[in-house]
């Protein structure tokens, strides 16, 4: 018989947990926002991008995603509104990995592996982001404190 599994707080009582949960934060949310500024830098070439991926309203779509990315992203480095921050980027991340990299309709093998490379690193990612909502809850070490719960 399994033993029964309990759930404990998140804790960062040992050496180094809260500067370790901090520089990991840092390097996803600064990387996410670095991705969202570039956004805004092309917005012509990404709206192009996603006009031909089918997306509606494609201009809006890039200039609403990388304000989820850049806001999101930042969110999560200095730990204001944790919940939202990351939840906003999980549910961003999966859905333009199913909407924009969709590798399994790609006939060409070097596109085809491109898109599934951005693909995954998109699923990756909001496993990260997923991680960070699951303990969106709880008080981060190094952070604002901003929340909504």
């Amino acid at each position: 018989m399994l033993a029964e599994l309990a759930t404990t707080p998140l804790q960062f009582d040992t050496p180094f947990a809260g500067e370790l949960f901090l520089v990991g934060r840092l390097l996803f949310g600064v990387t996410l926002a670095f991705m969202g500024l570039n956004h805004f830098l092309d917005v012509d070439g990404m709206a192009g991008y996603a006009e031909f991926k089918g997306l509606p309203a494609p201009r809006f779509s890039v200039i609403a995603s990388g304000l989820v990315l850049v806001v999101g992203g930042l969110g999560v480095v200095v730990g204001a509104f944790p919940v939202v921050a990351a939840g906003g980027l999980a549910v961003f991340l999966l859905g333009s990995a199913v909407a924009m990299h969709d590798f399994w309709s790609i006939d060409d093998p070097e596109d085809r592996q491109n898109e599934m490379t951005s693909f995954l690193k998109n699923v990756y990612g909001a496993g990260a982001a997923l991680a960070l909502l699951a303990v969106g809850g709880t008080a981060w070490p190094y952070a604002l404190g901003l929340g909504l719960f």
